[in-house]
């Protein structure tokens, strides 16, 4: 079994389908908090994927002596290498799809797992998406219908549900859209004996 830092309902879908056994804890971060200290000390897109689901695994390991913790994390870069963030609001998603529409740009999907305190394994995948683009009136169709499951997702969409309409091209795993670097998470977990191999 593993110990799942995140209360993501994307992540505990894919360790449930997958069949991985698992229980759920709340790693208590400040993400804003720690995500801007980051940046400050000048982390780019991937880094800072990584070291958030680090520091996500290391708050529950810390109260699961012996237990394998897995963090993750999800950060979004433009061409420019800017990083956009989740929405504060439907203003701030609507001004996010504008932005995107008929751009490129790539999700970093990290995945840290923590023992004792310690890691002892990590992942980041990179996915190259292609978004259409969007006319306005998309834009404002879409987050009628959406914006209630996707304001917690970095870049406004859910690639499982209609998220999917606003790209052309997507190079890269769908579960690391959906915000865990699966396979390589697998192939981990039968070398610790979590899953038969």
């Amino acid at each position: 079994m593993i110990v799942l830092a995140s209360q993501s309902a994307s992540r505990r879908a894919l360790l449930q389908a997958a069949q991985v056994p698992f229980e759920a804890l709340s790693p208590g971060v400040d993400e804003e908090a720690a995500k801007g200290a980051l940046r400050a000390d000048g982390l780019d897109a991937r880094a800072l994927a990584d070291a958030l689901a680090e520091l996500k695994a290391l708050r529950v390991s810390r109260r699961v002596a012996g237990a394998l913790v897995l963090g993750c994390d999800q950060t979004l870069s433009l061409g420019d290498g800017s990083m956009i963030d989740k929405a504060v609001d439907r203003a701030d998603a609507e001004r996010i799809l504008k932005l995107l529409s008929g751009q490129v740009h790539h999700l970093h999907s990290a995945a840290v797992i923590v023992l004792n305190g310690e890691p002892i394994w990590r992942h980041v995948e990179r996915v190259r998406m292609t978004v259409r683009p969007l006319s306005d009136e998309f834009i404002a169709s879409y987050l009628d219908r959406e914006w209630d499951e996707c304001r917690w997702c970095v870049g406004c969409y859910r690639i499982e549900g209609p998220g999917a309409q606003l790209f052309s091209r997507i190079e890269g795993s769908q579960f690391a859209i959906q915000g865990l670097p699966l396979l390589p998470l697998l192939d981990f977990l039968r070398t610790r004996g979590v899953l038969p191999s």
